[in-house]
């Protein structure tokens, strides 16, 4: 995992890595299941991740790795911790277990505070290397692998971590610090969870904020029924265009821009059973659902398996 340390380096923000966040929770769900994902809520606790000059530090290294492991539901698997000088936070060696192998860099010797905040990528890593889930790109599974580590209950850590003053420049993990936020508001949303008590960092607890503002837009997309009046004339202009044959064509976007890297809805002829359908990301997986145009309706998504109240 890599790591952005000391006082240089800029700091990448806001969400340029959004499309493949979103397909990293499908992609989550589709592998684990609702029921599955689900299995998961419960996070690690600041208690858990707790490691101080008090602790004996191979002893309290394994404590809290093994920690990591619970809060991803991994209780076959046993890791095992040393530490050694390197560029990056840590890295992992994956086999077919239940031994895992985790380096992590020297300075957690000494800076404690944060390695839980490496384990918890690296753990994921091994979650999803069971699982065989990956993306074709090294770049995107770094960014899957953050992004289950944030939605299954250990990822928060990674946000805390991130800290940006005129001494010190960190972050771990290849997500932006309003991504991670992007997600833990997501998982929040999910298990009615409030991660906001936990952290310590300030800038972390800005960029959950920031990140949590964009989840709940996603929830006020028409043609959700929470869609907001401005984005309902949108909405309407659209499918008047789309009835007509005036506007977009079977299949094509038809909803505006929302300038952070979101799929629009998209109108398009019902086929065989005749009618205007509209299709649209679910706000909770962001699995393409596709319903009849016919005004409101409940639309249920098949993979999370979410009840949306809809205006179409």
């Amino acid at each position: 995992m890599t790591e952005n340390g000391g006082p240089g380096g800029p700091i990448e923000h806001g969400f340029p890595h959004l499309a493949t966040v979103r397909a990293s929770i499908t992609a989550l769900f589709r592998r684990l299941s609702a029921d599955g994902i689900r299995a998961h809520a419960t996070s690690i606790t600041p208690a858990d991740a707790a490691f101080d000059a008090a602790d004996d530090l191979h002893l309290g290294a394994q404590r809290v790795a093994a920690a990591t492991v619970r809060a991803l539901r991994l209780p076959d698997a046993r890791m095992v911790v040393s530490f050694r000088a390197m560029e990056e936070a840590a890295t992992v060696e994956l086999a077919a277990g239940p031994e895992y192998f985790v380096e992590v860099n020297d300075r957690f010797r000494t800076h404690r505070r944060d390695l839980a905040a490496a384990l918890s990528h690296e753990v994921a890593h091994v979650l999803l290397h069971r699982l065989d889930l990956r993306f074709p790109g090294a770049a995107e599974n770094e960014l899957l692998t953050d992004t289950a580590a944030a939605y299954l209950g250990a990822g928060w850590l990674l946000l805390d971590a991130y800290r940006e003053d005129a001494l010190t420049h960190q972050r771990f993990g290849y997500l932006t610090p309003e991504e991670f936020g992007y997600v833990l508001a997501k998982r929040a949303a999910l298990f009615g969870e409030d991660p906001s008590p936990w952290f310590t960092s300030p800038r972390a607890y800005e960029a959950y904020v920031r990140g949590r503002a964009l989840a709940e837009r996603d929830h006020r997309r028409a043609p959700l029924a929470a869609a907001g009046p401005l984005a309902r004339r949108r909405y309407a202009k659209a499918r008047r265009a789309a009835a007509s044959g005036s506007g977009a064509a079977a299949g094509a976007t038809a909803g505006p821009a929302a300038g952070d890297g979101s799929a629009a809805y998209r109108f398009e002829q019902g086929g065989s059973r005749g009618g205007l359908r509209v299709s649209f990301p679910c706000p909770v997986c962001a699995q393409r659902l596709r319903v009849p145009v016919r005004g409101r309706l409940r639309a249920r998504c098949g993979l999370c398996h979410s009840v949306l109240d809809c205006l179409t």
